[in-house]
């Protein structure tokens, strides 16, 4: 069952940064889309709060960088940083349906690991997989990650 985001734990939006902050936080969405790591460690090492901050349409750096294939910029937003993998974008959408989408294997396994629910948006990551035929490749990756999510969370 998909479990809903706490709204009492809303991640930063560009939106609510002052003017003179907007270019910055152009350049670090546009640095997670290019796998900029060295830009985003230098802000994020400055205001770690940064590493869920969401642009107009809700995409987080992580989304970004994972669904752009950047594993090591993935690892970095989600170990070094603690990146939520479970923010879903304005469209209902989580990094690991992005990942599970583009096929991109090392991300699935760097966000199920970090606790990404496969059940979580619309469509879920699990629902991606099924469209493009890749149950039975992640499937079982899937049930493993539920059961560990699971086991940190009872």
């Amino acid at each position: 069952m998909a479990q809903t985001p706490d709204p009492s734990q809303s991640t930063p939006s560009a939106s609510s940064l002052p003017p003179e902050a907007l270019s910055l936080a152009e350049r670090l969405f546009d640095a997670a889309r290019n796998g900029d790591s060295n830009l985003l460690n230098a802000a994020l090492a400055h205001n770690p709060r940064v590493a869920n901050l969401t642009n107009s349409k809700g995409d987080s750096l992580l989304m970004l960088a994972s669904y752009h294939g950047h594993i090591d910029l993935t690892n970095l937003l989600l170990h070094t940083y603690q990146a939520d993998p479970n923010v879903l974008n304005a469209r209902s959408q989580s990094p690991l349906a992005g990942a599970a989408f583009k096929n991109e294997p090392e991300i699935i396994r760097l966000l199920l690991d970090a606790g990404a629910d496969p059940d979580l948006g619309t469509p879920s990551a699990e629902e991606c997989l099924a469209v493009f035929g890749l149950v039975e490749m992640y499937g079982k990756m899937f049930e493993e990650g539920r059961a560990a999510r699971i086991h940190r969370n009872p």
